[in-house]
């Protein structure tokens, strides 16, 4: 069996950093072992190295996996995106990958919005089905697109308006309320990009701000209109935190994408740790995406308090914006 898993984790000194992805695809490589397969193949791409390059080796990932699931049948197979027909979704290298396998499973949620060989092309050659992950995802996220409890709330933060304006326009409408923070609301103020009616969306009154672009630069608090010029936003401000978690409060549908500011940096995390206390407390359908905010999840171990954390990105946003998704729509059965 072939099987698409979403293994793209971080690296740190030749080791995993974090293995919220690999643990991820478990179940459905433990419900195949469960069935008597005769090898599992494990294929993702790591990074975006253009060629093969020794920094985007599997090896550290196929290390982790054998600790978590010790198993000679399960075989990682190298990168991907080591090989130039993965992009182009080549069919020669989807034969390849194909080569000596009976189905495959396709479970890298965060990749099907990629036509890649990997997602796409293997999928033309094998009967092809949805692992459980796969499945879970469509669910979960699906649910946002239905009829929804209300009232429902929408957090988008992160740097650009582009990145999310498919979702600010598809589910923004449908929201109760809409909070944005992080360097889009400054966007949004200013370009209202998303051409929402203003009025409709609650954007920061008050901003953490740096005189620099660095992690120890001189910081204060101001109101948003009395940011001193020359000086950046990098994070929400108390008066802001207080609002959102009282609008997050009263929910009862949630999707959160996007942190509020420079969370890696922790004078400037207090937004985002602020977002992601009230949307882990309080009773909602919550779902949260991307990976700054998953990670922020992580960190705070908060994970569990959501009712899903999505191990999508962009095929998340591009599902909650209405598109079809190239992998999605190759398999038959889903």
């Amino acid at each position: 069996m072939l099987v698409r898993a979403d293994l793209n984790v971080p690296l740190e000194d030749g080791r995993v950093a974090d293995d919220t992805r690999i643990e991820a695809s478990l179940p459905t490589l433990r419900l195949l072992l469960d069935r008597d397969a005769a090898e599992v193949r494990v294929c993702s791409h790591l990074g975006r190295p253009k060629g093969p390059d020794p920094a985007f080796s599997m090896e550290p990932v196929r290390a982790r996996l054998r600790e978590l699931l010790p198993d000679e049948r399960i075989e990682v197979l190298e990168n991907t995106r080591f090989n130039p027909g993965e992009r182009k979704n080549d069919p020669d290298f989807a034969r390849e990958l194909a080569d000596g396998s009976d189905l495959f499973v396709e479970d890298a949620f965060g990749s099907v919005h990629r036509a890649h060989a990997s997602t796409v092309g293997v999928a033309e050659l094998l009967p092809a089905y949805a692992g459980l992950l796969l499945e879970r995802e469509l669910e979960e996220l699906g649910k946002l697109l239905g009829d929804v409890e209300r009232p429902f709330v929408l957090v988008s933060g992160g740097a650009k308006v582009e990145d999310k304006l498919g979702v600010l326009q598809n589910l923004g409408g449908k929201a109760d309320t809409v909070l944005i923070g992080g360097k889009m609301a400054e966007e949004l103020r200013t370009e209202n990009a998303a051409h929402f009616r203003l009025e409709d969306v609650v954007l920061p009154t008050d901003a953490i701000a740096a005189a620099a672009f660095e992690p120890g630069a001189q910081a204060a608090t101001f109101a948003v209109e009395a940011i001193p010029d020359g000086w950046l936003g990098l994070d929400i401000g108390p008066e802001t935190r207080e609002r959102f978690a009282e609008e997050i409060s009263r929910a009862k549908t949630i999707f959160w994408n996007g942190p509020m500011g420079v969370f890696e940096w922790p004078r400037f995390a207090e937004g985002t740790k602020a977002v992601a206390e009230a949307v882990a407390g309080v009773d909602a359908f919550s779902v949260v995406g991307g990976a700054d905010s998953i990670r922020a999840l992580n960190e705070l171990g908060l994970t569990d308090k959501v009712s899903w954390a999505s191990t999508g990105g962009g095929a998340a946003l591009e599902l909650l914006e209405g598109k079809d998704l190239p992998g999605v729509s190759v398999i038959p059965a889903a």
